[in-house]
């Protein structure tokens, strides 16, 4: 391997520490000019999770901070822009906040956790305590906001007393960083009390935004565009940077250049297409990128196994609540051959409304639209006009999460309805062929047909096979197996009924051309070949039932092989 090469920054948000103990740093810190160039008075940055949001804030924060060592930033890009470095690099007093720890179930814990969070603020600015330039009142003003039983109201005056107080000890202006801003908001919603929260969070950014006359300037993150009237009254100085915005769109995710050179960095190039059709495909303005968490996740396996599979990562960072409600929204038929469009690699044209509030986001189909593109489960390929875009599911990994929860939903409902079941159980084990045929074609039009045509020689089979399975699965009595090729889909289902009584065999075929007969007549020769029922009959087992299923589209056959 020749030197040392650096760690990956996995999980890593201080930017401090990413580049004092020698990560390996994807270079973002253009974003400092472009926002001091066209910034406005409060910006908001909304991106889907683990875009890089939190480690962009520790950056901003380090570079301006009086408090902090700017050393760090030699032989990065913003260094080069000598003249605005030495006019604002390290020069202003910083508050900065992450609202990511209002997490609660009740309220009353919320608030706590949020006056938590104020003290810890406070506390990092102990020196004001000394200050010659604020008086006794203004000491006892700030003693408050470290007490833990601070009220309302001082919480929420809590950022702008503290700007206030920094403006006066410093005499320059102070800039204020906002973390996560929509997080107590989304928890609150989750636990019933959104109303409270809304409330608290207005008031606290109302007085921080809008009447702070210490403020030089603010930044804040977020997933979600909270409608304004809910929470950005009067706010008229906000300036919002989406993922449609074509502003600051490459300083959010990797670039495929960024990309390329970190696998080559680490001699992983090899890799390259399968990081790019797992986790890249996301459109942020102009831009197109992937996702940072998956690839540095990725990454750091490949370079200690140049064997691992891709996988998701994402997933685990992220409740998949959008999706699983989605799918059980999507009940009518538009909306299931949309979903089939879209998991075919397609793309659907839909109206995005950017500006949500959390009780309307399940309340329409089309709401749900917004929020998958907001979240980052779908992403644009272009727009229609001012409010339609074309969507698309990005890449393979959140397509993964789509199938998981089709399947998921679609195992519910087989279990919901056990009369069907207990018929289709029936019916296999008395080799009635015409009767599994009907109900085997009912589930088919019933759910969600996931073709897998991002897979190369991908065999059609293995939705068939797992919808089969799915439907199996739920039978507890009997015991299922299915043995599985790797690369090749899968083969053949075995299964035993209650008390090792009988075995089934099934072997299923897509039948390309659409001749169902003939598909059914291979399944029928495979199951022969592969002698599988010697072994069983050797095992004691004298009845077997062996069954060919051929299936295209949602139509399927089915034939009882002649014993």
């Amino acid at each position: 391997m020749g030197e040392e090469k650096k760690r990956l920054p996995v999980g890593l948000e201080n930017f401090e520490q990413t580049i004092k103990d020698n990560y390996y740093y994807v270079d973002k810190t253009g974003l400092i000019s472009e926002l001091l160039r066209n910034g406005g008075l409060v910006n908001l940055f909304t991106r889907p999770r683990r875009f890089g949001k939190t480690l962009n804030m520790s950056m901003l924060e380090h570079f301006f901070s009086i408090e902090e060592d700017q050393s760090i930033f030699e032989g990065l890009k913003i260094s080069k822009d000598t003249k605005l470095c030495k006019e604002y690099m390290g020069k202003y007093p910083v508050i900065s906040v992450s609202l990511k720890g209002i997490n609660a179930e009740t309220y009353e814990d919320a608030f706590d956790f949020a006056v938590q969070i104020m003290k810890n603020i406070a506390r990092r600015n102990q020196f004001l305590l000394e200050s010659r330039n604020l008086s006794d009142f203004d000491k006892s003003e700030y003693k408050e906001l470290l007490d833990s039983r601070m009220s309302k109201a001082v919480f929420c005056g809590g950022l702008k007393i503290l700007s206030e107080l920094l403006e006066k000890h410093y005499g320059t202006k102070v800039i204020l960083f906002i973390d996560e801003y929509d997080v107590p908001l989304a928890k609150a919603f989750e636990n019933g009390y959104y109303d409270q929260m809304v409330f608290l969070i207005r008031n606290l950014l109302e007085q921080a935004l809008k009447t702070n006359s210490s403020l030089k300037f603010a930044v804040m993150t977020g997933c979600m565009r909270i409608s304004k009237e809910s929470i950005f009254t009067g706010l008229n100085n906000l300036k919002v940077l989406s993922i449609t915005d074509e502003r600051y769109d490459e300083y959010f995710g990797f670039s495929d250049t960024e990309v390329k050179e970190m696998l080559k960095y680490y001699e992983t190039e090899d890799h390259y297409e399968e990081i790019k059709s797992w986790y890249d495909g996301y459109q942020f303005g102009n831009v197109e990128v992937y996702c940072p968490w998956d690839v540095l996740n990725h990454c750091d396996k490949i370079k200690d196994h140049a064997n691992v599979f891709p996988e998701n990562y994402w997933i685990n960072t992220s409740s998949n609540d959008a999706v699983r409600k989605f799918i059980q929204m999507s009940d009518n038929l538009t909306t299931r051959r949309e979903i089939e469009k879209l998991l075919a690699g397609g793309e659907i044209t839909k109206e995005i409304h950017q500006e949500l509030i959390y009780p309307e986001m399940y309340q329409s189909l089309e709401n749900v639209w917004s929020l998958l593109f907001m979240t980052g489960y779908l992403t644009q390929r272009g727009r229609v006009d001012a409010k339609r875009y074309k969507l698309a599911i990005p890449n393979l990994e959140i397509r993964e999460i789509f199938k998981t929860q089709i399947m998921e939903y679609f195992k519910k409902t087989v279990a919901k309805d056990g009369d069907t079941l207990r018929r289709f159980c029936d019916a296999l084990k008395n080799g009635e062929e015409k009767m599994v045929e009907d109900i085997f074609e009912s589930y088919l039009k019933k759910t969600i047909s996931i073709r897998d045509t991002f897979v190369r020689k991908a065999r059609k089979e293995n939705f068939y096979h797992g919808i089969l399975l799915g439907i199996l699965g739920v039978k507890e009595e009997w015991y299922v197996s299915s043995s599985q090729e790797t690369g090749e889909g899968y083969s053949d289902i075995l299964i035993e009924t209650e008390n090792s009584e009988m075995a089934i065999l099934i072997e299923i075929k897509y039948a390309n051309d659409g001749n169902l007969d003939q598909a059914c007549e291979r399944a029928l020769r495979q199951i022969e070949e592969k002698k599988y029922d010697e072994e069983l009959r050797e095992n004691g087992v004298d009845k077997i039932l062996k069954y060919g299923i051929a299936c295209y589209m949602k139509r399927c056959k089915v034939k009882l092989a002649a014993d």
